[in-house]
């Protein structure tokens, strides 16, 4: 459980090589009185260290550091730990293939490091919520960019989803929350929920942001 999700701070790690980037950030989000900075990591190692040891609920990920960089971090992360933290990766540009690397490894979103105060606390709380895409349109154009690359065969899981996961699925894809998947299949919330946890068991997603990746790379979502 979050801390948001339990009614307290989300507590945020930054990993990022440049210290004044780390005070920056730092400054911004420990403004905020739902948010908490509980610690910080200058190399890609580091990060995998203190995020072990200190168990955040979210990491604002430099994508290029030093020792490891921040797809391996993530990568080592999300693998050695059962209830690992939803990681965001921090970019200069968001169609750096080093994004996309990240996001199929598991990171749960990108922030672009030009991104305004009110966009970043937005971004970490929105992640540390988990029931809609961060930047729903860019994950899509960087699926739907790498999936054009080359025919795949059709997955597998995709005979295993009902209608209705499926219906869930492409709407994931559009950056709907729950409520408004809902609203869309008149439904309940809850039982869409339980759709949502469905569609991540059949494809071997670990989140939202995975489903998305591995449906378009599969084909099950056609770009355009």
């Amino acid at each position: 459980m979050t801390g948001a999700e339990a009614g307290s701070a989300t507590r945020i790690v930054l990993a990022d090589d440049e210290r004044m980037v780390r005070t920056a950030l730092r400054v911004i989000l420990d403004a905020e009185p739902d948010l908490e900075v509980v610690g910080e990591a200058a190399t890609g190692a580091e990060a995998v260290s203190v995020v072990r040891e200190l168990r955040p609920d979210v990491v604002l990920m430099d994508v290029r550091m030093p020792e490891i960089d921040g797809i391996r971090a993530t990568e080592q992360i999300l693998a050695g730990m059962a209830d690992a933290p939803r990681i965001v990766v921090v970019t200069t540009f968001e169609n750096d293939s080093y994004v996309y690397d990240a996001l199929r490894v598991g990171a749960a979103g990108f922030l672009l490091k030009r991104a305004a105060a009110e966009d970043l606390v937005g971004a970490v709380r929105l992640v540390a919520r988990s029931d809609s895409l961060l930047y729903p349109a860019a994950v899509r154009g960087l699926a739907a960019e790498y999936a054009r690359r080359g025919p795949r065969a059709a997955p597998a899981w995709a005979g295993r989803l009902t209608d209705r996961e499926a219906d869930v699925l492409r709407l994931m894809a559009t950056g709907m929350t729950n409520a408004e998947i809902a609203d869309r299949l008149s439904v309940g919330p809850a039982t869409v929920k339980t759709h949502v946890a469905a569609v991540l068991a059949k494809t071997g997603a670990r989140d939202r942001t995975q489903a998305v990746i591995v449906a378009y790379e599969s084909g099950f979502i056609t770009p355009g």
